[in-house]
């Protein structure tokens, strides 16, 4: 069976010149640029809360980073490092080093795309829990934030929303999808696209931004708890696959739509006149850019359907104390 030294030194080990010292010590050291901010976040998934016990090795660990560049993309901030803990069964360590090769491959896959350096962790004996930390940088002063909503800004998503949670309904046998149609849903919950390059491009446009992990209604309501704001949004202008509109109006497929989570597209709100700015970059990036509503004064979220009706939804979106 691998130690914990033979397990970083043989997966989780590379150079990277930008680190001043990276794994093998008590602590990373990292320089950073000089006028910028640090952007920090943290993720934690846990085997039978966030993920199946048989999930792929390499889709999880692609998604391991994935949801933690979500964050930076947020932000508008530049990744650069992270850190990696694992708690890992003994019967893993013992019978599938294919596993860790292939977890660390996909985890790997990704931050070299983004140029993302391994910097440090933990190895620990434990029920299989994947925790990232992820430290990015962004120009002084100049972040993105949730709290920077104004009356009359525009409410944007970027991709599509649902997608994932309607796979993962699949999944749990709560619907039964074709083949075709799970085939084409099943990416974005297990290796979904941080737009990273986005949350760069919008500093100049946007006054607040979330990246949407527990779900549209759920994260849109940050920004308007924290921005001190009303949003009203019209559930027929969110943009969402063929497969999720065949069985719209369902409400679980609402729900999806709505309160699914695990999309990581991000939500952003901006000034009217930035509209044909925005609409330039969404086809420079060759990412859509939808605009679903508005911000105005007061403090509630309203969705709308196609005859202007208010819409209710018990769930509003994932809570890891309160969902299974």
């Amino acid at each position: 069976m691998l130690s914990e030294s033979e397990i970083i030194r043989s997966f989780f080990t590379f150079s990277d010149s930008s680190v001043v010292q990276g794994i093998g010590d008590d602590s990373a050291l990292i320089r950073p640029t000089a006028g910028m901010d640090l952007a920090i976040s943290t993720d934690m998934l846990i085997s039978g809360q966030h993920f199946f016990s048989n999930a792929d090795p390499h889709k999880l660990g692609y998604k391991a980073l994935a949801v933690n560049l979500s964050d930076m993309a947020a932000m508008g901030a530049i990744p650069r490092w992270a850190t990696l803990a694992l708690g890992l069964p003994k019967s893993l360590v013992e019978t599938k080093e294919k596993w860790l090769e292939a977890f660390a491959g996909g985890f790997l896959e990704l931050a070299n795309l983004h140029k993302v350096s391994l910097i440090g962790g933990d190895t620990t004996c434990g029920p299989l829990t994947i925790c990232v930390q992820i430290i990015g940088e962004v120009e002084k002063g100049r972040a993105l934030h949730r709290g920077g909503a104004q009356p009359g800004d525009d409410i944007w998503i970027s991709g599509q929303l649902g997608d994932a949670a309607l796979a993962l309904s699949h999944e749990q046998n709560q619907i039964k999808l074709e083949p075709s149609e799970f085939s084409a849903c099943a990416p974005a919950l297990h290796m979904p696209n941080a737009r990273v390059e986005l949350g760069q491009r919008l500093i100049d446009l946007a006054h607040s931004a979330i990246d949407i992990s527990d779900g549209l209604l759920a994260d849109l309501g940050h920004i308007v708890e924290l921005s001190k704001v009303s949003a009203v949004i019209k559930i027929n202008k969110i943009n969402c696959s063929k497969v999720l509109k065949k069985y719209l109006p369902q409400s679980l497929a609402i729900n999806c739509l709505l309160a699914g989570g695990d999309d990581y597209e991000l939500c952003f709100t901006a000034p009217k006149d930035k509209r044909n700015k925005i609409e330039v970059l969404s086809r420079e990036i060759e990412i859509s850019l939808t605009r679903i509503g508005a911000i105005d004064t007061g403090n509630n979220l309203v969705v709308l359907d196609e005859m202007g009706s208010p819409i209710t939804l018990e769930r509003k979106g994932y809570d890891n104390f309160h969902s299974s």
